[in-house]
């Protein structure tokens, strides 16, 4: 099939300078999502139709599979279609999409695309409590469709249906070019409507087939920030379900984010407020405290991330403990049974087997060996202010706390760093590190006694 995507509205409600579609649902613009279901087809083709915006659109989706047509004035979802005619395979039906409406499932799509066939019109439909503001399904005493009738368009009896049409059709493309054509904007909108195919379909012995959405929230668009929220919850549910159904425990559903893909093993624990963005993987019995943030990281098996952690571009290995308060930045590299704690900050650096750095620490572009101890308050000093440099810390020093490093600079294996030391020169395998110091003592100091005002 093909497929067109209608992405040229301007969105007024939304009160923003970004064009609707471009508004995220989980990190990503609602297009893409609707752009991500398509593929999901296997389409021939995929048209986005643009209008407002539609070199900003153009260039957040813009793909060798995508084809763009522009809608320069918004008159209405047929006169859009319209400008999308002439890139589609006549040989092939056209599915039409919107991309304000980012839930649809590519199984409810299969479903409409086997009804429908290659000849039908296929008219996903759904049943709600509340049909305002929808276009009726009218149908005959045979249950066949007969029109489909706008809100502003109903009499009250035709607003007292509940069956609405969801905008999702399906048309063979052959006809659809001469079905478009033909469109009238008698009605109260002054627009062209691409339900008005129904009657022209109905003209042609074309079948009018129906199929039915599982959930009305797969079929919600967004025209506000407060209808966004509600499909901001209704996916997030979703994907807490699926990591639920995986075996994943969550501490509260409702408290979860996830703006990317989260791959989770076995027995993995999320406590509540966490979010993912970009693509986690989870190893078997993992276990995030709350609050935390993850971005495109990787977690090895049996390893704990406890609270307010903000983890970023970063690989850990297996039975680590993180944080609380810990910050892994881009290329923080953690081998199994690394300790790194509160206000520890990683940057750029490779730290080895069993090494541990938990308390108030910041190590940036540097490679530790394993089983290294660094102590609280230990500095890299990475930056000359024009260049980064590198610190290396082979396997088993002892860095005492309070220590500051001038990079360039090498630790040999099994040094020992005095506290309060600041070493700007290797230091020999083995060896003692300090800097030579006095202390003084002065007897009877009387400390200073606030005055009273």
């Amino acid at each position: 099939m093909n497929i067109v995507i209608l992405a040229a509205g301007s969105g007024k409600r939304m009160r923003s300078a970004l064009p609707k579609v471009l508004h995220r649902l989980a990190g990503r613009p609602l297009l893409s999502h609707v752009i991500d279901t398509a593929r999901a087809l296997a389409p021939r083709r995929i048209v986005v139709v643009v209008g407002h915006g539609a070199e900003a659109v153009r260039a957040a989706v813009a793909a060798p599979d995508i084809l763009f047509a522009e809608q320069a004035q918004q008159l209405g979802t047929g006169h859009a279609v319209r400008q999308a005619v002439g890139q589609l395979d006549s040989t092939v039906p056209t599915l039409v999409l919107y991309g304000d409406v980012p839930l649809t499932t590519p199984a409810t799509l299969h479903a409409l695309l086997d009804a429908a066939g290659a000849h039908a019109f296929g008219i996903l439909t759904v049943d709600v409590a509340d049909p305002t503001g929808y276009g009726r399904i009218v149908r005959a005493a045979d249950d066949s469709v007969l029109r489909i009738v706008e809100e502003k368009d109903a009499d009250a009896a035709q607003r007292a249906i509940t069956e609405i049409n969801t905008g999702i059709v399906v048309a063979p493309t052959a006809r659809l070019g001469d079905w478009l054509a033909a469109l009238g904007n008698d009605n109260a909108q002054g627009e062209y409507y691409l339900t008005d195919l129904v009657e022209q379909a109905l003209a042609d012995q074309v079948d009018i087939v129906t199929t039915s959405s599982t959930g009305i929230a797969e079929t919600l668009g967004v025209n506000s920030r407060a209808q966004l929220a509600v499909l901001e919850r209704a996916y997030q549910a979703r994907l807490a379900n699926t990591l639920l159904e995986r075996g994943v425990s969550l501490a509260d559903p409702a408290r979860i984010d996830i703006r990317g893909s989260v791959d989770a093993g076995r027995d993995v624990f999320i406590d509540v407020n966490c979010v993912f963005e970009g693509a986690v993987t989870l190893g078997d019995d993992v276990a995030i405290g709350p609050n935390c943030v993850l971005r495109d990281v990787v977690v090895g098996a049996g390893t704990r991330i406890d609270a307010f952690s903000h983890l970023d571009n970063a690989r850990i290995g297996a039975d680590a403990v993180i944080g609380p308060y810990a910050r892994l930045r881009p290329g923080a590299e953690l081998a199994d049974g690394v300790h790194v704690g509160n206000f520890v900050e990683v940057k750029n650096a490779v730290i080895g087997t069993g090494s541990k750095a938990n308390h108030l620490t910041y190590i940036g572009d540097a490679d530790i060996g394993s089983g290294v101890n660094i102590g609280a308050g230990t500095i890299t000093c990475n930056y000359d202010g024009a260049n980064k440099h590198r610190t290396v810390i082979e396997d088993d020093v002892f860095v005492g706390s309070n220590a500051a490093l001038v990079a360039p600079v090498r630790l040999g294996r099994g040094a020992t760093l005095a506290a309060g030391t600041t070493v700007w020169k290797d230091v020999e395998a083995g060896a003692l590190a300090l800097n030579p110091k006095t202390q003084n003592a002065r007897p009877g100091h009387r400390r200073p006694v606030k005055q009273k005002r």
